[in-house]
């Protein structure tokens, strides 16, 4: 008999613990749940980490994440407002703020990633193709730090900008909550991940960047040549300059020594009769010299001045 009391007292003590145990369960600080009774969500989320009650085998705790969670996107081909096609990948950071109306709505995170594919692939080719390629690419206004020569060349291929990448990203993340809403969620960050050109336009950039390094080359090459001639120029005409000062510096030496000369023979020819008289033989015998050689044939008159040093020697 005793046996049997003992037996039952076990039992009882076995299927209250059972009990006790499937009512309990643990919410720590990193969760958060909603407990459903046959599938129906039973009173408000449990969002305070802690030792909590359910009722045993009718209730189900539903657990799901309170950190922020991450969302990444599938590389999608998007078209510009200028015609320009492009592969945009994204990713976003999102939380779940009321566990309950998440739970009715979208009942787990898979079912939530899904929702947020549609959300923010929707906005983000909604809002890019508002806009120019230079707006999602760039975020301000900012020129490139280049030579003056080159800032020159291209500064008017840099056209301005007015809303940018930054307020792009910020555009497509308050269109994006404000269509979740009624989801229980809220997106906490959105970012391009890469923006690139589909192959047909990553040509065409390429070419136009070709061409306009060519163009760039071009301009150095031109301006290097009219240099090269602008030296050339100045050195030809520095060489005449000098060459015309040489020539003239000679001339007046020589002219000077001209002078001197002369000076000499008519400083000696006024001396004497004599002196003059061997100064003119000189200076006669000298054209003679000069004018004559032994084929030359001459017809003088006898009042020539040449001839009369000829009649005397006769």
């Amino acid at each position: 008999m005793k046996t049997s009391k003992i037996v039952i007292i076990a039992i009882i003590a076995i299927v209250a613990l059972i009990v006790v145990t499937s009512g309990l369960f643990i919410v720590n600080e990193k969760e958060q749940v909603v407990i459903t009774q046959f599938g129906k969500p039973v009173g408000d989320a449990i969002v305070e980490p802690g030792l909590k009650f359910k009722v045993p085998f009718i209730q189900t705790a539903n657990y799901f994440d309170k950190r922020f969670l991450e969302w990444d996107g599938d590389p999608n081909q998007v078209p510009t407002k200028d015609k320009k096609f492009i592969f945009v990948d994204t990713y976003g950071r999102w939380q779940i703020t009321d566990p309950l109306q998440f739970f009715k709505r979208l009942t787990n995170e898979r079912s939530a990633q899904s929702r947020l594919d549609d959300i923010l692939d929707g906005q983000t080719r909604d809002v890019i193709a508002s806009h120019n390629l230079e707006e999602a690419v760039r975020s301000s206004n900012r020129q490139p730090v280049t030579s003056d020569v080159i800032s020159e060349l291209i500064g008017d291929s840099m056209p301005s900008i007015e809303v940018g990448r930054q307020k792009i990203q910020s555009q497509i993340q308050e269109a994006a909550n404000e269509q979740a809403t009624d989801l229980g969620i809220k997106i906490l960050d959105f970012r391009f991940k890469r923006i690139n050109y589909v192959e047909e336009v990553r040509k065409q950039v390429y070419e136009r960047m070709k061409s306009e390094r060519y163009r760039i080359a071009d301009k150095f090459r031109s301006e290097g040549q009219g240099e090269a001639s602008r030296i050339n120029g100045e050195k030809d005409r520095e060489l005449k300059t000098i060459q015309s000062e040489a020539f003239r510096t000679a001339e007046e030496i020589k002219g000077k020594a001209d002078a001197e000369a002369a000076s000499v023979y008519a400083s000696a020819y006024d001396k004497s009769r004599r002196s003059r008289e061997l100064y003119s033989f000189m200076k006669t015998m000298e054209t003679f010299q000069k004018t004559f050689d032994t084929n030359t044939n001459v017809i003088l008159s006898t009042d020539s001045e040449l001839y009369k040093y000829l009649k005397r020697m006769d």
